[in-house]
């Protein structure tokens, strides 16, 4: 099967992962595909194929060099994020000469380079878009198809030699849990690689530390007629509060290292209201005083409003910078093999995290590498043929390289 047919059949599934389940695959259509693949894993000859009843799907291709070559491994999510569904998508290959591409007339959704200028860099290609009403799913479904293509590639051509390598497919890693139950020691690699990032060359082994953040807030309900010095809003507490947090560090305001405070949902009455964000610094320092600077705050409307406002806050992951980047060899073997393949290496800070970032920090060492798309988590998603390749053709090259090196 080619990667691009690979490509199409995993998006057919649906695997949109749900932070409210409370259980592990958040979502049974997570598993559905894990099993498709399994099987399609056994088919393709890869040895040591397992599923466990968390969805976290391993397998094996032998080495096949007398050389003593370290032990590595790729890893995707099957996931696809919440935000937008991932449910009946419809894709459709354009040869892009250019211009705006209609995605749905009747929704007047359009793919334009004046929005997304970036698309000019893919005319004369083909590329993968959606039809306007779904999400596509290259993240991460382009990841997971360029690595299953590439250990069928390397299964073969036997002439090329490499190493034993382990693929990995996790779930829940769009809401912050596809490392919850990765089993590390049974995964047995000495370094692996997340392919899950963007554009063409992309090559990451910095993000940003996370947490979550839940401010709630109590109110008291009378009677608005007879409310005076007695009412007490809850989402006017919520207002209150929201509007001291600093705008410049508001998403929309940020880029490269700056880290923000972005507010993703809220909820209110007058008895009761909440305010969710998420905290991001690539800095860990400023990453603690972002925190303090919430309980500063929710200190501040209790001495206001007495007894009126709570903090919930939970570190989510960390800046895998420290982790990586004393192994530096692992991001010059990437680096060498996309300029091997043809591809500018792209390093840059994540403004994001993957599952490398807590892998790095549970004893995986896991640098983040490009699948190729563009756009993620909308209807506006896509994704160059070519780019899709070049990842395949960059996780073969790493594995060529590293065995010539051993």
């Amino acid at each position: 099967m080619n990667i691009v047919d690979r490509f199409l059949k995993y998006v057919s599934f649906d695997t949109q992962s749900n932070e409210t389940a409370g259980r592990t695959p958040s979502t049974p259509g997570q598993f559905v595909l894990a099993r498709e693949i399994e099987k399609e894993l056994k088919t393709l000859g890869l040895e040591e194929v397992s599923l466990d009843d968390k969805c976290y799907l391993m397998a094996t291709l032998p080495s096949n060099t007398k050389k003593k070559v370290p032990v590595i491994g790729f890893i995707a999510h099957l996931d696809t994020s919440p935000d937008m569904s991932g449910k009946n998508v419809k894709p459709r290959i354009v040869s892009y000469q250019g211009g705006d591409i209609i995605l749905s007339e009747g929704e007047n959704v359009v793919l334009s380079p004046v929005m997304f200028p970036e698309m000019n860099n893919y005319i004369g290609q083909d590329i993968i878009v959606t039809d306007g009403t779904t999400l596509l799913g290259a993240d991460d479904k382009g990841g997971v198809a360029a690595i299953i293509s590439a250990m069928e590639y390397l299964k073969e051509h036997p002439e090329i030699e490499h190493g034993k390598i382990r693929i990995a497919f996790t779930p829940d890693e769009e809401i912050g849990q596809g490392a919850d139950h990765f089993d590390v020691e049974k995964f047995g690699c000495e370094w692996g690689y997340t392919i899950d990032g963007g554009q063409i060359g992309e090559l990451e082994f910095e993000n940003f530390n996370a947490a979550g953040a839940k401010v709630s807030f109590k109110g008291l309900n009378v009677h608005p007629g007879t409310a005076k010095d007695k009412m007490q809003n809850a989402s006017l507490l919520a207002v209150e509060f929201a509007s001291w947090l600093p705008a410049y560090q508001r998403p929309e305001h940020t880029t490269g290292y700056e880290g923000f405070f972005h507010l993703t949902q809220m909820s209110g009455t007058v008895e009761e209201a909440s305010l969710s964000y998420i905290v991001r610094d690539h800095d860990r320092s400023l990453f603690e005083q972002k925190k303090k600077l919430l309980q500063s705050l929710v200190n501040l409307m209790n001495e206001i409003h007495p007894n009126s406002t709570t903090l919930e806050i939970r570190d989510q992951y960390f800046n895998m910078r420290e982790i990586v980047e004393p192994q530096k060899h692992i991001i010059d073997l990437a680096f060498e093999a996309m300029t091997a393949v043809g591809v500018t290496p792209i390093v840059k800070p994540i403004r994001g995290g993957t599952d490398g970032a807590r892998l790095s920090f549970m004893g995986l060492p896991c640098p983040n590498i490009f699948a190729g798309g563009h756009n993620f988590h909308g209807r506006y998603e896509y994704l160059p043929v070519q780019s899709l390749q070049k990842s395949m053709e960059t996780i073969i090259k790493i594995t060529e390289l590293l065995t010539q090196k051993s």
